[in-house]
């Protein structure tokens, strides 16, 4: 991977599910709007589709560690709330999503004017759920917008 060549963040979800529950955008949505940490660092739930949830958060620097940079604390949050959103997309009304464990991978430095975590089911399971999570790096104008891969988060997701 090159450093400086901008990575581009997939258009559309790999994958494609079928929800346990046709109503699964709105508990998701719900259920996001109780996340009280989210709110406090502004992060918004951006695209929501069965196996697939994206997370955006614009740029504040009282988010960011000594050097001006996204706090990998922030970044794994993002990660970690879209990789749990994404696995609840395909669980049964009435189910809650824990995290069993996650690892994830620092890239890069977190530098960006907003930043996207978008996170994908690899393999759902009746307890466990396997996901994929990246977190990208915005800059420029609208509709040119540059997506920098920043971090990667391999994660297991439980129904509770």
């Amino acid at each position: 991977m090159d450093p400086e060549k901008p990575d581009a963040a997939p258009a559309r979800p790999k994958r494609r599910f079928e929800p346990a529950d046709g109503d699964y955008e709105r508990r998701v949505r719900e259920s996001y709007a109780t996340q009280t940490f989210m709110q406090h660092i502004g992060a918004e739930l951006g695209r929501i589709e069965p196996g697939y949830c994206e997370i955006l958060l614009p740029f504040d620097r009282r988010l960011c560690q000594q050097d001006g940079f996204l706090h990998a604390g922030v970044t794994t949050t993002l990660a970690d709330n879209a990789c749990g959103y994404a696995a609840y997309t395909l669980m049964p009304e009435g189910s809650r999503v824990l995290s069993v464990e996650f690892k994830m991978n620092l890239l890069r430095p977190a530098s960006g004017e907003s930043f996207a975590a978008r996170a994908e089911v690899i393999k759902p399971g009746r307890n466990l759920t396997v996901l994929e999570g990246t977190v990208y790096a915005l800059s420029g104008e609208e509709g040119e917008k540059v997506e920098k891969e920043i971090a990667f988060m391999v994660a297991t997701m439980t129904r509770a």
